[in-house]
């Protein structure tokens, strides 16, 4: 059995459709797992939460990202803050705008007062049942990383979708850790370099910067090679 996982989408629903065509997905024979991040900054975050339900009810594994959480307290918190954070910081625009609101509207809006619609409600319900990590007998999979100084059972959620560099550079642990929400050229220090990270400390980085021009990667494992669609 093969296991799939793939990183950071950001409302690129053609190129996860793309890519999962090109791996030649099978729900009834490979594992899949998504790292996060469905949503925010590119055009259809809508179209991939539809896709990622469907996906899910088929099997796959979905972890949640920052980004969903973002969204998730933007609307639970009703705190301006939050709401503006999530809109202006995060990419929330562009995921409103995928729901079929209008620019003004969004643009003057200080909360989410007049945004909840019956589909936002159920794809928040979606966001509720993700899963933060998953750990197999060599692997963890997780969206943002692991806390070198506290036992995974125990980091709390928060944490392992935000972590970045305590766990980039001080990560020891005997599991590989495959992982999203850090755009490569990041890890590699190179600009532009959007190719899967290797880490020599066990890590493997999967955030290809889809929505920013980079690549949408999926690690195929055991064999550990990874298959990628590049931006349009």
């Amino acid at each position: 059995m093969r296991t799939l996982v793939i990183g950071d989408i950001h409302g690129e629903l053609t190129m996860l459709k793309e890519l999962l065509q090109k791996v030649a997905y099978d729900a009834t024979t490979d594992e899949l797992i998504l790292l996060g991040d469905y949503i925010d900054r590119g055009p259809d975050s809508k179209g991939v939460l539809d896709f990622v339900q469907s996906l899910k009810e088929h099997g796959a594994i979905c972890l949640s990202g920052n980004h969903e959480q973002l969204m998730l307290e933007a609307f639970e918190h009703r705190s301006t803050d939050d709401w503006l954070h999530w809109l202006h910081t995060a990419g929330g625009v562009a995921t409103l705008k995928s729901y079929g609101f209008g620019s003004e509207a969004i643009e003057h809006s200080m909360s989410s007062d007049g945004f909840l619609t019956a589909e936002i409600a159920a794809h928040l319900d979606v966001i509720r049942s993700l899963e933060t990590y998953v750990e197999r007998d060599d692997y963890i999979f997780v969206h943002g990383g692991v806390d070198p100084e506290i036992p995974l059972s125990i980091t709390p959620k928060h944490r392992l979708m935000w972590i970045r560099s305590e766990f980039h550079d001080n990560y020891r642990g005997k599991k590989t850790v495959v992982f999203g929400h850090t755009p490569t050229p990041r890890l590699h220090k190179e600009r532009g370099n959007f190719a899967p990270y290797f880490g020599d400390n066990n890590i493997i980085g999967l955030d290809g910067g889809a929505v920013f021009g980079g690549a949408l990667h999926c690690l195929v494992l055991p064999e550990r090679h990874v298959i990628s669609i590049n931006a349009h």
